[in-house]
């Protein structure tokens, strides 16, 4: 008779639920044997559940690769919001009909798994480019126009010029034809792809940019105005990284 470890291996070679396999052990009266078909069940369940989710984040590539349009670079960008550090933008184009395991926009991605999901997303990318804008510039022309400045910039950094951008709510002025989506980071491949790319970079920098002005927390809130930064704020002042037309910055300048 096999042992439970045995059959637990033989499950694991089951890829569907009508799999004889599961045939074959259910006689099998061990509440262990039972125990590892459920789970071999719900494993494949959750995989056939991601495997839809992942199907349906392809929808907008599809409708390309239907016209002959393979190189599709989807945009994304990080950081309109907090009170310090640059905006960040990611340029990324995935070979045709590529999934990746877990990819989605970067909010709903759990922290502890941002680096292995970036490594996975820049292992299979045809290219990514990244654009980088201060808080000085930020401050000169507004966030949005920034932003912009820094997705044209990750375009222009990719080693192949794309034949198409998807772009997540905004639009650029560029030649290559594009289209944009609202919470493209959530409809889109590559513009998700884009959101754990351009977060992972910036997170990165944010932790550098701790060590260089600690007292705000920056490494765990990246730039935000969460509770620990308006104390550092009030404790310490602003710092170079610090955008000016932000408040409470602003005000904060505006009475030095």
């Amino acid at each position: 008779m096999a042992t439970i470890k045995e059959i637990a291996t033989i499950l694991q070679s089951a890829e569907s639920l009508a799999s004889p396999i599961f045939e074959e052990w259910s006689q099998d009266s061990r509440q262990g044997v039972q125990k590892l078909i459920l789970k071999r069940k719900k494993e494949i369940q959750a995989e056939l559940k991601e495997n839809a989710r992942l199907e349906h984040l392809l929808t907008y590539e599809r409708q390309l690769y239907i016209n002959k349009i393979m190189l599709i670079a989807g945009i994304d960008e990080v950081g309109r919001g907090p009170l310090a550090g640059p905006v960040v933008t990611a340029a990324v184009i995935l070979p045709e009909n590529c999934k990746i395991t877990g990819l989605n926009d970067s909010k709903q991605i759990p922290k502890a798994q941002h680096e292995t999901i970036y490594n996975q997303v820049m292992s299979k990318a045809l290219a990514v480019g990244i654009g980088i804008v201060d808080n000085h510039v930020i401050d000169q022309v507004n966030i949005y126009e920034a932003t912009k400045i820094a997705m044209l910039q990750a375009i222009e950094k990719l080693a192949i010029r794309p034949e198409h951008l998807l772009i997540d709510a905004m639009k650029l002025e560029s030649d290559i034809p594009q289209t944009s989506l609202i919470k493209g980071d959530a409809k889109s491949m590559s513009i998700a792809a884009a959101s754990i790319v351009a977060k992972v970079t910036r997170d990165r920098m944010m932790a550098d940019f701790d060590k260089e002005y600690p007292g705000y927390d920056l490494a765990h809130n990246a730039g935000y105005g969460t509770k620990k930064h308006l104390e550092g704020l009030e404790k310490l002042g602003y710092t170079p990284i610090h955008r000016k037309s932000f408040e409470p910055i602003k005000s904060m300048v505006k009475f030095t």
